[in-house]
């Protein structure tokens, strides 16, 4: 069997050293999917009210712009306040361990008896953990508070969600911005195409096959894309008053 990566000493102390990226594959799916899935939602459900093409690049265009901004900000913010906990809580076992090291390291022998050590083993671990307090802080942070220590950009995160609406939220604009009889259907194939593409790209960082997460991202897609049409469709008649 060939596995991910190779287990030889030089091997492992090269990947260890290695400087650790924080992942913004999450940001990326969020932006992309809620991109595709709002903008052809919103034509979908022009297009159902039997309004004119025009109107479709107008909402589209305001929801990729609109939208799009309010996803990365809010997602900025979020990961703002993650981090901002983070920095409050590492403070926070620094003062600890500095006016109160006794009981601080009662909660780090507590926590490495919960992970199975005892006797000489435990108090070896708790002397040699409680000697380096930055390695102390961290273990604090990980077992007691349950943060993980690659905090990611907030900037980043949402940069990468306001990147991946507008690329995937453009996909199903392109039929009516270039013209075209059968705008709607092409722009429906495309965002189908665009949905599974995501889905199976996801499947990468996951244990589920390329094509079930593909169809699983475009059952979504599409029912959201099917309901807006329906609302679309029963609101013609207000459109046209």
């Amino acid at each position: 069997m060939r596995l991910e990566h190779e287990h030889d000493l030089v091997a492992i102390r090269t990947r260890l050293a290695a400087s650790k990226h924080p992942n913004y594959l999450r940001d990326l799916i969020y932006g992309g999917i809620d991109g595709a899935i709002t903008t052809f939602a919103i034509i979908a459900g022009v297009v159902g009210a039997g309004l004119a093409s025009y109107i479709v690049i107008i909402l589209g265009l305001a929801n990729l712009l609109a939208d799009g901004f309010s996803m990365a900000a809010s997602n900025y913010l979020g990961t703002r306040a993650e981090s901002d906990d983070f920095q409050r809580l590492a403070a926070m076992e620094r003062r600890h361990i500095q006016f109160e090291p006794e009981g601080e390291r009662s909660e780090l022998r507590e926590i490495l008896r919960d992970k199975g050590l005892e006797g000489e083993t435990l108090e070896s671990a708790v002397a040699a953990i409680s000697s380096d307090p930055s390695a102390w802080v961290e273990m604090m942070l990980v077992a007691e508070h349950g943060m993980a220590l690659q905090q990611r950009s907030p900037l980043m995160a949402g940069a990468s969600t306001f990147a991946a609406f507008l690329v995937c939220g453009s996909v199903p604009l392109l039929p009516f911005v270039f013209g075209g009889s059968q705008a709607f259907s092409v722009a429906a194939i495309l965002v189908g195409v665009t949905f599974f593409s995501i889905g199976a790209a996801k499947s990468l960082w996951s244990l589920a096959p390329w094509w079930r997460s593909g169809l699983e991202t475009l059952a979504i897609g599409a029912s959201a894309a099917a309901l807006a049409y329906l609302v679309g469709h029963l609101l013609q008649g207000f459109a046209a008053a």
